[in-house]
């Protein structure tokens, strides 16, 4: 028999088990023998009904049947069938996370993974639980893969190949037959792709995709960070030519159909080496002493049609993706750039959330549809800061005037109880090759908030409008940015490790919780221990999320809450145009299960976005160290685990670990409560944002890990 047969047979045959075994299943695991099986499965065929047999046989010989009379069998413990999440461990056993989120994870042992991945969508059976044991269960069926395609290094024989990924939950190395290699030579980074897995076989079966380059260059790595994260490295062909395809040329017609702020005061502020600009602000002194100010959004939506190639690209990415030295757009550049970005002397299509505000900043007027605006002047933060600080320079009347109604929103929006979480945002100089030279923390000062409060009053007014739209059970579908409350229990152990230093929080209602937190933010600016405490107290909250749920934001103390002022980089902000757009214009309020799956995609690719950015953060910082191996310097313990403890230097925030077994001392294990490290013997305690001093012990470029020793004090 040929091993393509062989093969075929093998699938139909492990298809068939799995029907068996769920015939006991579904039928309370009654005693059948192979004829009552064959029937409840409708075969009637006597060799198919001899390959029943063999697979009673075969389960009984395996343990997962019992032969308890002659010819019946049975189940040798009843299971239930649950779905969920493989989350693998480094033993190479996993828990299944369930959707039910009051069961507990289940435990399923490496041999009984059936080749599932860290990731994958499986179906389990869960075994009998004994008293006082965890739920354990085997992966019987993989529904839906997490991911195909592995960043890692090639590895070459004479006769065959194997790929050794990166991924550190890929626990297989991919065979890759010679025919597949691409092109790929020894020692390369490329991009794998898994093609087949046959039962038997302990390795995956893959070819080559993308040959990325020699290892440690900037290219090849930044390329192996966005392909890791299943981010593509081009736009496809025809991506491409439906953009070029747009006009350039705004016709008559529709300038006609927009409200025109050509002849109004308009400008952008933006990071100064910023490309795409996709929101402008507009501004007049109104006659009854009022002022408008416009927030125009760039007008994607009207450049990109539902279903087209390009909208299928844009939500497919979800995210234009910041990495440490580039900037991977959600559009291509045509779009991103050039048609959609605001630039200044050209007339842009907009939609726009336009506001009459009093000199408190209070909302007197509020107007919201398509615009055409005429930018006047490109404003970097560095100069808008410049003219806020001196008073003086192009337009400062308008930036002064703009700051004041900024800073009001802002006090109005923390007196309601948003919370101020000022993150230390490390950026890295680098060199012509990409190699990073020196390391800086970004500075946000005026004139970053000015723009980022307009924004976030655009964003809260749009939501608030739609809210209000039908009653009841047949408010209109649309497209929020929620914010749980945080889980007490994750607070309160913040608010426990914050007394450490000093800062008590207020547990007794929303508000407290949010003005204590505020002071300690305020309080903690510019201290050693600000990173670690805002990142503790960041960690504690809930995770933002889209949906079409109208639930409040809790971290801004918004009732209701959208994003509209990102639609280049962000494609919720895609959908939240079209449904405004289409509820103006008196349209019915959309599906709902149709845009919550939309807006789980789109959370998903959000958070893969934030874990490149964070990856490229980390092989910078590696490679930064990689030439201060021996090193010594002064951290703060940022984190705290059961084999070491990480630590933040302090002058350029790079951090690394140190592992347990490395400090001499004493044996230490880990207290988790207290975020401490304990010696056994000696009782000296390690904990979260104390200071020590490290040297750099090793750093592993492939892996983006940076190992410290302690500097024992004398």
């Amino acid at each position: 028999m040929s091993k393509k047969k062989q093969k075929h047979n093998s699938s139909i045959k492990q298809v068939l088990t799995q029907m068996v075994l769920d015939i006991f299943e579904k039928n309370g695991n009654i005693p059948q023998n192979y004829k009552q099986v064959s029937a409840a499965l409708n075969v009637h065929d006597d060799e198919a009904r001899k390959v029943i047999l063999e697979i009673l046989k075969d389960e009984a010989f395996a343990g997962v049947l019992k032969e308890i009379s002659h010819g019946k069998f049975q189940l040798v413990e009843l299971k239930t069938f649950v779905e969920g999440k493989v989350d693998l461990t480094n033993d190479g056993s996993a828990f299944i996370v369930t959707d039910d989120t009051d069961e507990s994870d289940i435990y399923v042992a490496p041999r009984k993974l059936k080749n599932a991945l860290n990731g994958d969508r499986v179906k389990v059976y869960v075994y009998a639980k004994s008293k006082g044991k965890r739920k354990e269960g085997e992966v019987i069926e993989i529904i839906k893969r997490a991911k195909t395609e592995f960043t890692g290094i090639v590895k070459l024989s004479e006769r065959f190949a194997f790929f050794v990924p990166d991924d550190r939950k890929m626990m297989h190395d991919i065979f890759i037959p010679i025919a597949d290699l691409n092109g790929a030579k020894n020692g390369i980074k490329a991009v794998a792709e898994i093609t087949d897995w046959p039962p038997e076989a302990k390795n995956p079966i893959g070819r080559i995709k993308h040959i990325l380059g020699e290892q440690g260059e900037n290219d090849t790595e930044m390329n192996a960070i966005l392909a890791e994260y299943g981010f593509p490295l081009s736009f496809p062909k025809e991506v491409e030519e439906e953009s070029e395809a747009i006009p350039d040329v705004i016709s008559e017609a529709e300038i006609a159909r927009r409200r025109d702020f050509r002849n109004v005061l308009t400008m952008t502020i933006d990071p100064v080496d910023a490309k795409d600009f996709d929101d402008a602000l507009s501004f007049r002194k109104l006659d009854n002493g009022n002022y408008e100010v416009g927030v125009h959004i760039a007008d994607v939506a009207h450049y990109i049609v539902p279903d087209s190639a390009l909208d299928k690209e844009a939500f497919d990415r979800g995210t234009s993706v910041y990495l440490v030295d580039r900037v991977i757009p959600m559009l291509p550049e045509r779009l991103s750039n050039g048609l959609c970005s605001l630039r200044p002397k050209e007339d842009k299509l907009c939609f726009a959330a336009v506001f009459e505000l009093d000199d408190n900043a209070r909302v007197i007027n509020e107007w919201y549809g398509k615009t055409v605006i005429h930018s006047d002047r490109r404003f970097a933060y560095e100069e808008v800061q410049e003219i806020i600080e001196a008073k003086e320079g192009e337009y400062s009347e308008e930036i002064l005037t703009l700051n004041a109604l900024a800073y009001k929103l802002r006090d109005a929006k923390f007196k309601n109880g948003a919370i101020s979480f000022e993150t230390t945002e490390v950026k890295f100089k680098l060199d012509e090759k990409g190699k990073p030279v020196g390391v800086y923390v970004k500075e946000r000062k005026d004139a970053h908030k000015l723009i980022e409060d307009f924004m976030l009053l655009a964003n809260r007014k749009v939501a608030e409008y739609v809210s209000k739209l039908g009653k009841g059970k047949n408010k209109y579908t649309f497209v929020y940015r929620a914010h749980d409350a945080p889980n007490p229990d994750s607070l309160g152990n913040f608010a426990q490790f914050a007394a450490r230093f000093g800062y008590r929080i207020n547990m007794k209602s929303d508000r407290e919780i949010a003005k204590s937190l505020n002071f300690l933010m305020t309080d903690v600016e510019g201290k050693k221990e600000q990173n670690v405490l805002t990142h503790l107290a960041i960690r504690s909250m809930a995770k933002a999320i889209y949906t079409t749920k109208s639930s409040s934001h809790y971290g801004l103390a918004f009732d209701h809450y959208t994003h509209f002022t990102s639609p280049i980089r962000r494609y919720p902000d895609v959908m939240v145009h079209r449904l405004l757009f289409h509820y103006l214009n008196g349209g019915q309020s959309a599906n709902a299960e149709h845009y919550e799956k939309l807006c789980s995609h789109s959370s998903a690719m959000e958070k893969k976005a934030a874990d490149a950015e964070r990856a490229s953060v980390k092989y910078k910082q590696a490679e930064y160290l990689k030439d201060n191996v021996g090193s010594i310097f002064n951290g703060i313990i940022s984190g705290v685990t059961e084999w070491g403890m990480y630590v933040e230097i302090i002058e350029n925030k790079c951090e690394g670990m140190i592992r347990l077994r490395d400090i001499a001392d004493d044996f230490y294990t880990l207290d988790e409560k207290n975020y401490a490290i304990i010696g056994q013997r000696k009782k000296k305690v390690y904990q979260l944002g104390d200071e020590v001093r490290i040297k750099v012990k090793n750093v592993d470029l492939a892996k983006k890990q940076i190992d410290f020793s302690l500097v024992q004090d004398r």
